[in-house]
């Protein structure tokens, strides 16, 4: 008898100590029972209930809602801004020059952004992110009035090193945040809150632009822009940092507990050097942004009026909603083995590469050139020419916002899925967020040079194409079912004990089962 309340005994976590301790498990039950510790004191840590599920403000999930709604504000106007073609603008040249400055200086600030993140904390970097994107809705709400090219240009510039600071703490909040077997749904819900900003600052010019065909858009506009950056800005101070956040099962964000400059920009190189063949997936990196150019300049500015760009621009990023929950949901499908989903997922996207921009192909050879179009007396498109002429290319353009999402959401998840560490997330976000402006400086200045539409077009599709290709070995032989805690602990100063929750504690007492970072399903108790 004494034996058998023995074994019905299993490991648990000391709130105190963060200790393993034992509670009895369910009469009958082959299985061990974890429980997860009491979270520490404080309003940070005290729970209510959302929908049935129990939050607390340090939480990852309430952590990724509130980056979230900060992009939503930020980062979802300027695309929604910047999806009118031309900012707004009639004339192209003053967005097409800003946007060379930005992403100029956001490839070269965001490439050691990590390092900057993980020394002063994802909140302060975060909450300078955003000050970037009050500016640069307000430069162009100045070029409305007294068309002052050098503001716009500043005001790029100047958010390219903001951007490059908040893209990079977003990314490690995303990809560091939650376990395994939820990246793919936390990837998915951020991008679906940060595109829902973009759709409904594309609804406020489709409004103040109704009747309007010609010209640019009005200072209504540009101030509902402005007023909703300004919140998202204030808003960001109310990040925590990442030793502050606790999962559920009580276990920590792995990070350097004492992180230096020198420690840090060694670990960024150390990020290359440990993996060399992470830089196979540079040049999906660098895609991923260049296909905005042709769609919001060369297709939707150029070949559509007013009030239909508008139009086109809600649909397109409404597109990249449900891109974002089909291609999220997926990534998470429990029924399959991580390593099987990655390459489930790398066929999806050449077959969505092939497809719709095989599609955009065939569209675009019968299109007016850029010469043509910029002729006086030029006729675009309105959403009431129906048929081929505007359902078509309509289709065409929420398919486009599609495979944005769905290119999006893959990177992030295979980045994710090589690491649980905070610290190399962090790394990995500012390498993809600095090689992406790289590319799109690249093709905002093609744009900038006047080269022809076809030629862009061309180019965006055959580096997409590319891509894919190099990428190929990396999602096929290097994403893992599982990253174990150990190999995460090399690149930080952290031990198991000092991250580890109720299941790692119990892995301690037990060592087959699986600790920090592991998914629910990998993590299970002993049986």
């Amino acid at each position: 008898m004494a034996d058998e309340e023995k074994s019905a005994i299993a490991p648990a976590v000391d709130a105190t100590h963060n200790e393993a301790r034992e509670v009895p498990s369910k009469p009958g039950s082959h299985q061990d029972i974890t429980i997860p510790p009491p979270r520490p004191p404080g309003w940070m840590y005290k729970g209510f209930k959302v929908f049935g599920h129990e939050l607390w403000y340090a939480s990852p999930l309430f952590q990724l809602l509130l980056v979230a709604v900060v992009c939503f504000m930020g980062p979802g106007m300027f695309n929604a801004l910047s999806g009118l073609g031309g900012g707004g603008q009639v004339d192209h040249s003053a967005q097409d020059d800003a946007n060379t400055a930005l992403y100029s200086t956001f490839a070269v600030v965001a490439f050691f952004s990590g390092s900057i993140a993980n020394k002063l904390g994802v909140r302060l970097t975060l909450s300078f992110g955003g000050l970037g994107y009050v500016i640069y809705v307000a430069s162009f709400f100045s070029y409305n009035h007294n068309q002052n090219h050098g503001f716009v240009v500043f005001a790029g510039a100047f958010l390219g090193v903001c951007a490059g600071l908040l893209w990079t703490a977003q990314g490690t909040i995303m990809m560091s945040y939650p376990t395994e077997d939820m990246k793919g749904r936390y990837i998915s819900w951020f991008w679906i809150i940060f595109n829902l900003g973009a759709v409904i600052g594309s609804l406020i010019p489709l409004g103040q632009n109704i009747n309007k065909v010609a010209g640019p858009v009005t200072d209504g506009t540009y101030i509902g822009f402005l007023v909703l950056t300004l919140i998202g800005a204030i808003l960001a101070l109310m990040i925590c940092d990442v030793d502050k956040v606790q999962r559920e099962d009580g276990s920590k964000v792995i990070m350097m507990k004492n992180p230096s400059w020198i420690t840090e920009f060694k670990g960024l190189f150390e990020t290359i050097t440990s993996a060399p063949w992470v830089v196979l997936l540079f040049p999906m990196f660098f895609a991923s942004n260049t296909f905005y150019t042709y769609q919001s300049n060369n297709m939707n500015g150029s070949q559509f009026n007013t009030r239909t760009r508008a139009l086109n621009n809600t649909l397109y990023w409404l597109a990249q909603i449900f891109g974002a929950i089909i291609v999220g949901y997926a990534l998470d499908f429990a029924g399959a083995r991580r390593s099987v989903r990655a390459k489930s997922s790398f066929v999806m996207l050449i077959v969505l590469t092939m497809a719709i921009w095989g599609g955009g192909y065939a569209w675009q050879k019968d299109q007016p050139t850029r010469e043509e179009t910029a002729e006086e007396g030029f006729v675009t498109i309105d959403w009431t020419d129906g048929g081929k002429k505007y359902v078509g290319p309509m289709f065409l353009y929420i398919f486009y916002g599609f495979f944005d999402a769905a290119w999006q959401t893959c990177i992030y998840w295979y980045m994710g899925s090589l690491s649980n560490s905070g610290r190399k997330a962090a790394n990995l976000a500012g390498f993809y967020k600095g090689l992406q402006s790289a590319g799109a400086a690249v093709f905002w200045r093609l744009d900038g040079v006047k080269k022809p539409f076809d030629t862009i077009f061309g180019a965006t599709w055959g580096l997409l194409a590319g891509a894919l290709l190099i990428a190929a070995p990396v999602i096929w032989l290097k994403i893992q079912d599982t990253v174990a805690v150990e190999e995460d602990l090399k690149f930080s100063d952290e031990t198991a004990s000092d991250v580890a929750g109720a299941e790692g504690a119990a892995g301690q007492a037990h060592p087959e089962t699986v600790a920090v970072g592991a998914s629910s399903e990998t993590a299970k108790a002993v049986v």
